[in-house]
């Protein structure tokens, strides 16, 4: 005799397996803007992340406060600003904070910049998102 008890729980299972699959999949990329005034980006040898165009983008980002603060308490940003408008212009204010971000649907370099004047090494302080096809 066919039960659909027992091919309902089966299925359960395969689709709720699958979701965890797809969670531990996901890319967080911690990024941490130093006292010293640069962007390190954990795991990588260069301050560079690498998406997909159009990617949904995770950043873990941890902001250690430098020798100057902002009016507003930020002690540095996640600037690109040709993509300011699209939410990438990010106050970081000490600590850590995540934030989810698209990646640009055009392939290309984008430079990120700290725009809160943190310190003599301010001008220096960049790193790059690199959106692939």
């Amino acid at each position: 005799m066919f039960s659909w008890r027992k091919l309902f729980i089966p299925l359960g299972l395969i689709i709720m397996f699958g979701s965890f699959a797809r969670a531990a999949e996901t890319k967080v990329w911690h990024v941490i803007a130093t006292k010293d005034q640069t962007f390190v980006v954990e795991g990588e040898k260069k301050p560079v992340i690498t998406v997909k165009a159009g990617e949904t983008v995770h950043l873990r980002i941890t902001a250690e406060k430098a020798q100057r603060t902002a009016n507003d308490g930020s002690v540095h940003s996640f600037t690109i600003k040709e993509l300011a408008s699209a939410g990438w212009d990010v106050r970081l204010k000490s600590g850590t904070q995540e934030y989810t971000l698209t990646a640009p649907t055009k392939p290309g370099e984008y430079l990120v910049q700290c725009m809160v004047p943190c310190g003599p090494g301010h001008a220096e302080q960049r790193m790059k998102v690199v959106v692939e096809p």
